[in-house]
């Protein structure tokens, strides 16, 4: 599912297309006094939807996924004030700020469903509309965990990100640890089937801040596994020993594939190994000396394939010089 994030968060719109911001020193959020804004929003939203419904039968767009999330989080309207276009223009209609906010996340999403699109909001769109919001937005939840309660009160499907506290699913909080993650049960304070039917789904986010390509899996990996495993299993399944093992298990994986994972244990996100016995590889499956099949097994730093390991390194390091 893509995010356009609009009309804030959009100021890298302003480097292909200058006349969509209020002014070149002034850039988000977008310019609300323009039909051209919303002209080269549809346009965008007709290219990833091919501007019609998808299904599996007959998928259409570069997304073929029904749902479309257009932002609405974070919108500061101090640049709407301020420059003489988008001033006078919310003069003309009587309207402040807050109202031409209101105002261009409705226009927005009228543009999504219209091509065929089920609209995906941040939960300050929910927080500006509440009951008056279109019952078939999708609110996202990011603030405090008692909102999600109130979305789905209401009616509203949501999905869950969780952005605060020890247990938030935002990435970027790097002393935040997988275990805690894996506690975040999406489900607490909800009845079941009212969770089951509403809460969508959710998601772990990498926000750009704290990373960069030399450190970015690293900073994901393995902490987006366990909200992966917290949000497809059973509520009663939450035994963080039991879970520990198989996030190593994938942690070797995702190693094996050329994925950065930081080791399972660690202080916070990213944080550097032990040393090299902390590396892990996984043993295949096989059959003991009875000859009955046993599981793959994380090989661990008293065995001695993390030895070999390094050892290939160093070969590697003296045929090269």
């Amino acid at each position: 599912m893509p995010e356009f994030d609009m009309p804030g968060h959009a100021a890298s719109w302003c480097v292909g297309y200058p006349e969509v911001c209020p002014s070149s020193s002034c850039k988000e959020p977008l310019n609300i006094a323009k039909n051209g804004t919303f002209d080269l929003i549809e346009g965008v939203l007709r290219e990833v939807s091919s501007g019609k419904r998808s299904s599996k039968e007959s998928p259409s767009g570069l997304f073929p996924d029904d749902f479309m999330h257009l932002g609405g989080d974070e919108v500061n309207t101090k640049c709407w004030k301020e420059t003489d276009s988008t001033k006078k223009w919310l003069a003309e209609r009587n309207m402040s700020a807050d109202d031409g906010y209101a105002y261009f996340v409705k226009r927005a999403a009228e543009l999504a469903r219209k091509q065929g699109r089920r609209v995906v909001q941040w939960v300050e769109v929910f927080e500006h509309f509440r009951e008056r919001l279109d019952k078939q937005t999708v609110i996202h939840v990011w603030k405090e965990k008692e909102t999600l309660k109130e979305v789905v009160e209401l009616g509203f499907d949501a999905l869950l990100s969780n952005g605060f506290g020890s247990k938030s699913w935002y990435l970027d909080h790097l002393d935040v640890v997988w275990d805690n993650v894996y506690k975040n049960e999406p489900c607490t304070g909800l009845p079941l089937e009212v969770c089951m039917k509403k809460v969508l789904g959710g998601q772990g986010e990498m926000w750009g801040e704290t990373v960069d390509i030399s450190d970015l899996e690293s900073t994901v990996w393995p902490r987006m596994a366990a909200i992966a495993e917290r949000l497809w299993s059973p509520k009663e399944v939450n035994n963080v020993t039991a879970a520990e093992s198989r996030l190593a298990h994938f942690r070797c994986l995702l190693n094996a594939r050329g994925v950065r994972s930081a080791p399972v244990t660690y202080g916070e996100a990213r944080s550097a190994a032990n040393g090299p016995g902390s590396c892990q590889q996984i043993v295949p499956a096989g059959k003991d000396k009875s000859g009955d099949p046993t599981m793959p097994s994380v090989c661990r730093e008293t065995q001695p394939c993390c030895a070999n390991a390094w050892a290939i390194v160093a070969a590697a390091f003296i045929q090269i010089a």
